[in-house]
């Protein structure tokens, strides 16, 4: 039986169970993708049809211009293809000190999209670029067909710009089944031989992040009967000097339509935050969200943040 994470962090210190400082806002502009990933937690595809809309965006961009010095990150699906994306970019420049897109890399190969990487880089945007491995058949295994081949021929368009070199260009690893990442030293330190001396890419930091038991990831663990030793896995491995630095003690998660979240985990699941007379939070009530010894709404998945060397959005924790 594992035990209850909540539980397991208040044992260690009571606090790491709330919410501290916000530091970064997390902005997932919808479920839309070019990629139907098999380890994707919000079921992004083609036929994603939660967007978010100019009217939320709008808000995001009065907080940040109200309250300088947090991070941005931007997230998906694909959050590219958000009909609205440049919006948002270009809303947000100066009032944020770090601003972040997460990329599929194979977007920037798509059709019509030629124009997004001279537009990473007018807007300065950090690129975190998912690279599950530097081996082209346990990327395509788990992404789709061709798309190493696709991701290679971005990574080196971005290399061109100076991303990489004088522009922030981090790729993200995650396991490609039912077990936790190594070392993330170690594994930065092999991507980087390896795709300077077989392409001649380089980047600047890779992340590990472990595979939350939910969406569709939940769903293969499932219908392959490994749901409950993955948690275990997760559970056993749990390292107490990653949980004071779980993100969802610093960071808000913000959906499509503008709820609020602790996390994109918990945003995939439909676990939003909720005020002290237990009314969802939305975009409006942020500042209530963000508010220093708030309750953290936690679950069992929330195990694979504090497993091995811990995870997060920006990496290992420990």
């Amino acid at each position: 039986m594992v035990a209850v994470f909540k539980e397991r962090l208040r044992e260690l210190d009571p606090g790491y169970a709330t919410f501290e400082e916000l530091q970064t806002l997390q902005v997932n502009l919808g479920n839309l993708c070019n990629l139907r990933c098999a380890h994707c937690h919000v079921n992004a595809s083609p036929a994603g049809d939660r967007i978010m809309g100019p009217e939320v965006m709008e808000k995001i961009v009065g907080f940040l211009s109200r309250r300088p010095g947090i991070t941005l990150d931007i997230t998906g699906g694909c959050p590219e293809m958000n009909p609205h994306f440049c919006f948002l970019v270009e809303g947000t420049r100066g009032h944020s000190p770090r601003r972040m897109v997460r990329s599929n890399l194979t977007i920037l190969t798509e059709p019509g999209m030629e124009w997004l990487p001279p537009f990473y880089r007018d807007q300065e945007l950090v690129v975190i670029a998912s690279l599950p491995c530097y081996l082209e058949e346990n990327v395509d295994r788990q992404r789709g067909p061709g798309v190493f081949g696709r991701s290679i021929d971005a990574l080196r368009t971005l290399n061109v710009l100076g991303y990489g070199v004088t522009l922030e260009l981090n790729l993200v690893y995650n396991p490609g089944g039912p077990f936790i990442p190594g070392s993330q030293r170690e594994l930065e330190e092999a991507y980087r031989a390896e795709l300077l001396t077989r392409y001649g890419i380089r980047f600047n930091n890779l992340y590990t992040i472990a595979n939350a038991p939910i969406g569709r990831f939940r769903e293969h663990l499932e219908a392959t009967d490994t749901y409950e030793r993955y948690l275990t896995t997760l559970a056993t491995r749990f390292n107490p000097d990653a949980a004071p630095a779980i993100m969802c003690r610093t960071l808000v998660s913000i959906d499509w339509q503008g709820i609020l979240y602790n996390c994109d985990f918990n945003q995939a699941i439909g676990q939003p935050i909720t005020g002290s007379n237990g009314t969802i939070l939305t975009i409006d009530n942020l500042d209530e969200a963000a508010t220093t010894g708030t309750e953290l709404v936690l679950a069992q998945h929330c195990y694979c943040c504090t497993a091995g060397e811990g995870s997060s959005c920006t990496g290992s924790l420990a």
